[in-house]
């Protein structure tokens, strides 16, 4: 009975972490697929992309200014560019 009571919190664990790597597979999937990629350029793709690490909310904010002023958005339009471009 214990040992039941520490299994279930163990077990969500393990399913949130799934699910979290399911999700990067997906994301991951979409660009190769969105990049045309096939054969031994898709794995390598697909092996750099599972492993990268999550950019630091400072090189972020820096991707996204640039890709606002490259877009030349203001007021309002580039306001939910950014929330949209941080959040993601």
């Amino acid at each position: 009975m214990v040992a039941a009571c520490f299994a279930l919190p163990l077990t969500a664990l393990a399913q949130d972490k799934m699910s979290a790597q399911q999700s990067k597979m997906a994301t991951c999937n979409k660009e190769a697929a969105g990049k045309n990629l096939k054969g031994d350029e898709r794995k390598a793709f697909m092996s750099a992309c599972l492993s990268a690490k999550k950019p630091s909310q400072q090189d972020k904010m820096t991707t996204c200014n640039k890709e606002a002023g490259d877009k030349k958005l203001q007021g309002d339009a580039r306001k939910k560019f950014m929330s949209d471009c941080l959040s993601a």
